[in-house]
């Protein structure tokens, strides 16, 4: 198995395989992550926002079939300092809030506890069924 580009083709530039994908309507997150792998590379970027190498491929390539919504505030959190007003935690990065939102409930920690039901009791930027999926007022 080839890994890597393949003999006598370059690696592509990840802001250009964005822009190629994207075109006009390139949104400022996925430039923001296509830049950030520029300067580091795709499989750290993607652990640092808790995906797969292949996800941000495919959202670069805008071909992701998953939640590109979640990718987005991932990316908007891990990336580009974005933060909430978390109820319970006060400001924290959206990425954080999402990683809270996915914890089940624990018992053995009344913090976790806590969170497992500060996240689940209407807050604004709740992504989980029956909260306001919107993060604004309605």
């Amino acid at each position: 198995m080839i890994r890597g580009p393949q003999p006598g083709r370059t690696a592509a530039d990840p802001i250009e395989k964005a822009v190629a994908a994207w075109g006009g309507d390139l949104p400022a997150w996925v430039l923001e992550l296509a830049e950030a792998c520029r300067l580091s590379n795709q499989s750290a970027i993607a652990k640092r926002l808790g995906y797969s190498p292949a996800v941000v491929s495919s959202i670069l390539s805008n071909t992701y079939k998953g939640d590109v919504a979640r990718v987005e505030q991932m990316v908007r959190g891990a990336l580009m300092a974005e933060t909430v007003p978390c109820p319970a935690l006060g400001d924290i990065p959206r990425n954080i809030c999402l990683d809270w939102q996915a914890k089940p409930y624990a018992a053995t920690s009344s913090h976790r506890a806590a969170m497992y039901h500060a996240c689940r009791n209407n807050c604004p930027f709740s992504r989980l069924a029956g909260s306001n999926l919107s993060g604004e007022d309605e």
